[in-house]
């Protein structure tokens, strides 16, 4: 079959996403967020690994989040337990329900890592209060940017909620990677609006 031109068959087995990189250069200006007291974000000094793995897989699952599923404890443990990497758990009612990972082990800079809230958390703005928190964190540190990654994977509206939030769009890149899937990092359930193609 003759594919079409700017067309490439992506491996099988693998699966592949448009990934955009966003910034910001100043803090933005917060966002309206819900008044509720039912909420509250809560710095994790030392994280337990199965701990982290459970709320990752809680939040990411349904969007193929992989990353830190392949990593063996070691691995995982010298990012998420480094001090220039700050984590919070987002508390709702006594539960976990949200995960944000500030990542500034590069000078002047702060990653935003991960960023994310279980299925039944969303649609109620707490992401928009999240991020102002986000933000706080990020930059009541002397940085010169802040910045964030999404991919085609993600929720439907994370792009466009990042540039609400003020960042900006400054770099497109592809990410081909095994479909997790496949190799057991998720259930082949996950995710079923990426088709499965096994063969």
């Amino acid at each position: 079959m003759t594919l079409p031109e700017g067309y490439t068959d992506i491996p099988h087995g693998k699966i592949a996403a448009i990934v955009t990189l966003l910034e910001m250069t100043q803090p933005a200006f917060p966002r309206l967020e819900p008044r509720t007291t039912a909420v509250s974000i809560r710095h994790i000094t030392l994280p337990k690994l199965e701990w982290y793995r459970d709320l990752y897989r809680c939040i990411g699952e349904e969007w193929l989040w992989f990353s830190r599923l392949k990593l063996n404890n070691d691995d995982l443990a010298s990012i998420i337990r480094n001090p220039a990497v700050e984590l919070y758990a987002v508390e709702t009612e006594g539960s976990d329900t949200g995960l944000l990972e500030l990542d500034f082990r590069v000078a002047g800079e702060c990653e935003l890592a991960f960023f994310g809230l279980i299925a039944s958390s969303r649609g109620k703005g707490l992401g928009r209060w999240l991020m102002n928190r986000a933000i706080e964190r990020a930059w009541s540190r002397p940085i010169r940017r802040f910045w964030v990654h999404t991919c085609s994977l993600d929720h439907p509206d994370a792009l466009l909620f990042y540039i609400r939030t003020g960042f900006r769009a400054f770099r497109r890149q592809l990410e081909i990677a095994d479909d997790p899937r496949l190799v057991g990092l998720l259930p082949r359930t996950a995710a079923p609006q990426f088709p499965l193609i096994t063969a």
